[in-house]
């Protein structure tokens, strides 16, 4: 059975990116331009990952985790939060109190996180 991967970001280009990359390595890919339209995209079809930035417009990445977390069928969805460099976020408040496997910092590398979402979904330990 094909991993679904649900992909959001308010810039375009990261988000093309991204998706080529999981695409090509075989992954089923939706996209969201913005923390509500992920929402309701997760209430359609529940991913196997959520990778999502942080500052979005209408609701942004943690606004987005907490309802997710707030969902028991949801506690166990892996998610990584994008952010930009200059933007500071605590990998182990995210991690402690949200669940949050890895914040990955703009620009990134779509090999690397590609290699994140193959290891997650693995089951291996994230390398933090």
């Amino acid at each position: 059975m094909t991993k679904r991967v649900l992909l959001c970001d308010d810039e375009i280009h990261i988000l093309r990116a991204a998706e080529y990359k999981l695409k090509k390595a075989g992954y089923d890919v939706s996209i969201a331009g913005d923390g509500l339209e992920a929402w309701e995209e997760i209430q359609r079809q529940r991913p196997d990952v959520l990778i999502t930035d942080c500052q979005m417009p209408r609701l942004d990445g943690l606004g987005l985790v907490k309802k997710v977390r707030e969902e028991a069928a949801l506690a166990d969805l892996p998610i990584f939060m994008l952010t930009a460099k200059g933007f500071e976020l605590s990998h182990d408040e995210l991690s402690e109190k949200w669940n949050v496997c890895e914040v990955i910092a703009k620009p990134f590398s779509p090999r690397e996180l590609l290699q994140k979402v193959n290891a997650v979904l693995e089951g291996e330990p994230m390398q933090v």
